[in-house]
């Protein structure tokens, strides 16, 4: 999101997280929080174009087992995120999809 701000973007994606977790309509959260609606839309638009082009994919190559080898043991591991800003965190195999979704949401905020 080059051409916005940092702290926008981070306050931006604060807000829409905080909106979505609140259960409330777009135009009752605006409401509450002196917002116009559009800027919810925007900033929601804006986001997903920015995490479309933030993440890269990436293959995991698992290795043929041949005829002659035992059967191949897979173990799931965890995953770490390093963040630009310096901090990291470790994602374990069965994690909650949302709670890391809003937990991201606060370390922007914060950051």
């Amino acid at each position: 999101m080059g051409r916005y701000k940092e702290e926008d973007v981070s306050r931006w994606s604060g807000r829409v997280s905080e909106q979505a977790a609140s259960g409330k309509s777009v135009a009752a959260f605006c409401r509450e929080h002196g917002l116009r609606d559009w800027q919810i839309y925007e900033w929601k638009k804006r986001l997903r174009q920015s995490e479309a082009t933030s993440f890269v994919a990436v293959e995991v190559a698992v290795p043929a087992a041949s005829a002659s080898s035992s059967p191949v043991s897979v173990q799931m591991v965890g995953i770490e995120l390093r963040h630009r800003r310096g901090w990291s965190l470790i994602v374990e195999p069965g994690f909650d999809a949302a709670h890391l979704h809003r937990l991201l949401s606060v370390l922007e905020m914060e950051s």
